[in-house]
């Protein structure tokens, strides 16, 4: 254990520790973390859906109609009727013939790409991809490659270059810690011509995206012959928990074969699927959530730019503040702190060293005069 312990004073050396936050209220634009009211910047509930009394309604009848939990695994008997009617209305919500529910976006990832790659095939990432896509290209034995981020020039390199049965290409529709959206255009050509497939982890572009919230592929007009791997997340700008993967029939019947992180896990609840279906009905009708989000990440950007706030070219609500130092960093999340106003810090490793940064989500809950007060405090914080 001294090990254990010498390793965590160093992080807290470097300023690198984190702590968790105990919170006594449910998401929104305002929480209550260890007893504190505070302005929050720090949700990905991007549409304002997970406390909407329709989900939560959603979930209490499910919870009655099934019970708290599922049971049992798919396989085994967990599979229910609120499982199989979320599949089949998510893979019509994107265009695709079928969809799979996992317990986690990282359980759908290390599954997905585990059980389509191995040794002999070449899996490649984007250098900025988030860590599940990493953790799981690294544990599915395939060679390993990471390409500059968004960076085509020097994939088509390492497409022709690294030979493979299987050539996978792993990119987030939209970055995690950068906002960025990934060219997904370019990427599906270039694979076209590699004979490669490609796998996009929707997880920040569900919901917000698209003419109907189907996502980044929906935004830029690919269908599932172009992206033959769809993942989306259900925590996010759903509200609830879960994630899926989409796509052809044969590739879904293999996932239930062959995905370890699906045929050995217990089922979500189906509480949890229900609310999801309540939840995916919103996203599809509620048209004005994107528009007002829309509307408030103009403001903010806006806002900053007047203030001449270092904010990279992301139109989406990851909004990130890249400060450099994780001691700076810390400085301006505490100094928000105490103003009511929570955006944590983020640094290494979770970002390259170097760039630690505010993220700063903002969502549909928020209003106008929430995005102003951030903005001041901003201004206060600046030496």
């Amino acid at each position: 254990m001294s090990s254990l312990a010498a390793a965590l004073a160093q992080r807290q050396r470097d300023r690198l520790y984190r702590r968790r936050r105990i919170a006594d209220s449910p998401p929104g634009p305002e929480v209550v973390l260890d007893g504190h009211k505070l302005l929050s910047f720090a949700s990905n509930d991007y549409l304002g859906l997970a406390n909407h009394p329709e989900l939560v309604s959603a979930y209490a009848h499910g919870a009655r109609r099934y019970g708290a939990g599922s049971g049992a695994a798919h396989l085994l008997g967990g599979h229910s009727r609120a499982h199989h009617a979320l599949e089949e209305e998510l893979a019509e919500f994107t265009g695709r013939p079928r969809a799979l529910l996992f317990s986690t976006g990282f359980m759908a990832n290390l599954g997905t790409v585990t059980a389509l790659a191995g040794r002999g095939d070449a899996v490649f990432g984007d250098r900025l991809n988030h860590a599940s896509l990493v953790d799981a290209a690294r544990a599915s034995g395939a060679v390993f490659k990471r390409f500059r981020h968004a960076d085509m020039a020097h994939l088509a390199t390492l497409l022709e270059q690294q030979p493979g049965r299987l050539k996978l290409v792993l990119t987030d529709g939209v970055f995690s810690m950068d906002g960025d959206i990934a060219p997904l255009e370019h990427l599906a050509r270039l694979c076209r011509q590699h004979q490669a497939w490609l796998m996009v982890d929707d997880a920040h572009g569900m919901g917000v995206l698209g003419r109907h919230g189907g996502g980044s592929l929906q935004q830029a007009g690919l269908n599932h012959h172009q992206v033959p791997v769809l993942m989306g997340t259900l925590g996010k700008a759903f509200g609830v928990f879960g994630a899926f993967v989409a796509g052809e029939d044969t590739l879904i019947e293999y996932l239930i074969q062959q995905a370890r992180s699906y045929v050995y896990t217990t089922a979500l609840p189906p509480a949890v699927a229900e609310a999801a279906r309540a939840s995916l009905k919103r996203v599809r009708e509620d048209h004005w959530r994107r528009e007002r989000l829309a509307e408030l990440v103009t403001r903010f950007r806006h806002g900053a730019t007047q203030l001449g706030l270092p904010l990279p070219a992301s139109h989406t609500p990851i909004q990130p503040l890249i400060i450099g130092s994780s001691e700076e960093a810390l400085k301006v999340s505490e100094y928000l702190l105490s103003r009511g106003i929570w955006a944590p810090a983020i640094r290494p490793p979770t970002v390259p060293k170097g760039s630690a940064r505010l993220r700063i989500t903002i969502t549909a809950a928020h209003r106008p005069e929430h995005i102003d007060r951030l903005l001041a405090a901003l201004e206060e914080s600046r030496p």
